[in-house]
């Protein structure tokens, strides 16, 4: 008897409790949400690198296509994405304790706007940004593309999670 009282624990619990994890942090009712417009980030920044653009936007819809099952479509979407670079800059930085040389800070700064269609309460209008600080020893030119690549998928995994994360 105890044996199959603890059995019918076991399926009640089981049966009972359904516990879901999403790694990637999204928070997407697909029922309601079906369809995403990702328009292309354009570079507004006073500095400008011609690969950022490019790089940033295929980054950000990559990370959309990868972790979501929203499809693309222009035509009376769900959810909007769109906004500008606004800011691509360097500022040197002074040494700090123990340090001989100084480093220079690159920072990557973008303004968004996402739209909500089935749901207006979560629209939502923000400046994102990130930076990396390297060596002035070295040229940007010899670390630029890595830290475009290190500064775009911090930021395209901030606006992810302001966008479809609800924690």
């Amino acid at each position: 008897m105890k044996k199959a009282s603890a059995l019918f624990l076991m399926i009640l619990i089981a049966v009972s409790c359904r516990v879901s994890y999403q790694f990637n942090g999204a928070s997407i009712d697909y029922n309601i949400i079906k369809t995403i417009d990702i328009r292309d980030f354009q570079n507004q920044a006073a500095m400008v690198y011609p690969p950022l653009t490019q790089v940033f936007n295929e980054k950000l819809k990559d990370h959309y296509t990868k972790n979501t099952k929203l499809t693309f479509t222009d035509a009376a979407p769900d959810l909007e994405l769109e906004g500008e670079i606004i800011r691509y800059d360097l500022v040197s930085q002074t040494p700090k304790d123990g340090q001989w040389d100084s480093e220079t800070r690159l920072t990557l700064a973008v303004r968004i706007r996402f739209k909500n269609n089935k749901q207006p309460n979560e629209d939502r209008e923000e400046t994102i940004s990130a930076y990396r600080d390297f060596s002035s020893s070295k040229l940007l030119t010899d670390v630029q593309d890595q830290l475009i690549d290190e500064l775009s998928e911090e930021i395209v995994d901030q606006i992810f999670n302001a966008t479809l994360s609800k924690w």
